[in-house]
């Protein structure tokens, strides 16, 4: 289990239209691997079987169990899990790059299931792209041929699709490599040309199959805080998997746990540390700096008689750490305020309960 005690910061706030249609609404998904896969998810009995049990009984695999999710614009919606989990089967039956068993897959009101051949290949040249872990670049081309190569396939002349790449090699921060090749560039560069590769064609979503696994530890971050300041400049909605909590708590504004293929909890950082969804999660997360991601929403008290209320506002979503100051600094509690309402109150008990590692507000 990856926790690593590194930085943990501010979620970035809400995706656009978090109350719209979603851009992608996954319904009982499956994905089963084995002699007569199909016959497992309309099966209450075999539904029922533990993964050990599956195989025993049918040969079979059931790397996603009848999962469900929705995915809004704008949203950095992180799918985490231990290896086997099922999260790398379940970004990859979001493209049919695998096909899914049973269920429903639905792109900005579109049944992805539904597409035949020619669609599908439209889909992925105009609508999403995919960053891997493994680059795939093409060695016999320059940077700006590689991040252009998808837009050759498309059709796009020369000289429109040489002035996109370049765009989009400045905006990753590659400027100056526009002519090197892929085996002079160290291997966070090399990421960043299939970042740029995946940005060039201006897709609706970009899917991210642990792309920074392979990375040294501070290129790894580098990549991350890449992620997170394209993401504010371009605001593509972003589907990231990762089998590793504090790149999850980073970059997500919603984080989906898989484990043996089924979903464990889905919520926001906060809401994962708050108030963990079982025993599972709680490991999980036992080990991340409470401080960096709970918000005053979880640790703040009623209004009791006697409670001054001059104290200075601050909002519920504010996280515990960059709250700490401003609490302990001040005279009389904080008061929690949201859209002029009173929610509750924090003093220096609540703050120092967190701060020391101790249960409060849990």
């Amino acid at each position: 289990m990856t926790q690593t005690q590194t930085e943990v910061p501010q979620r970035r706030g809400t995706p656009q239209d978090p109350e719209g249609t979603p851009v992608i609404s996954v319904r009982n998904l499956w994905k089963v691997f084995g002699p007569k896969a199909d016959r497992v998810p309309g099966s209450e009995e075999l539904c029922g079987l533990s993964r050990r049990e599956l195989m025993e009984r049918t040969g079979c695999t059931a790397a996603v169990r009848d999962v469900d999710f929705d995915v809004r614009k704008g949203e950095v919606f992180v799918v985490m899990g231990l290896s086997g989990s099922g999260k790398s089967t379940l970004v990859r039956c979001l493209t049919r790059l695998i096909e899914p068993t049973a269920g429903e897959i639905v792109f900005e009101g579109e049944d992805i299931r539904k597409a035949d051949a020619a669609r599908l290949r439209d889909l992925r040249r105009s609508k999403f792209s995919m960053v891997f872990q493994h680059f795939g670049l093409l060695p016999h081309r320059r940077v700006v041929e590689n991040v252009a190569f998808g837009l050759e396939i498309r059709g796009m002349g020369r000289a429109e699709r040489t002035r996109r790449a370049l765009e989009v090699v400045e905006l990753v921060g590659l400027a100056g490599y526009e002519n090197s090749y892929p085996d002079q560039l160290s291997g966070g560069m090399q990421q960043r040309v299939g970042l740029a590769r995946a940005l060039a064609g201006d897709p609706d979503v970009l899917f991210f199959d642990e792309p920074f696994s392979a990375l040294d530890p501070l290129i790894r971050r580098d990549m991350q805080n890449e992620v997170i300041r394209l993401h504010h400049e371009v605001g593509k909605t972003m589907v990231f998997i990762t089998h590793d909590l504090s790149e999850a708590l980073k970059l997500g504004d919603r984080i989906l746990i898989m484990r043996d293929g089924k979903t464990v909890q889905c919520g926001t950082g906060d809401e994962l540390v708050g108030a963990p969804a079982d025993d599972y999660v709680r490991e999980f997360v036992k080990d991340v700096p409470r401080g960096d991601v709970l918000t005053l929403r979880w640790i703040m008290r009623p209004l009791e008689d006697g409670d001054a209320l001059d104290g200075p506002e601050l909002g519920p979503d504010v996280v515990v750490r960059e709250a700490t100051r401003a609490v302990l600094a001040a005279d009389k509690p904080v008061k929690v305020v949201e859209d002029g309402k009173l929610l509750g109150i924090v003093g220096d008990e609540e703050i120092l309960a967190v701060v020391a590692g101790q249960e409060g507000g849990a």
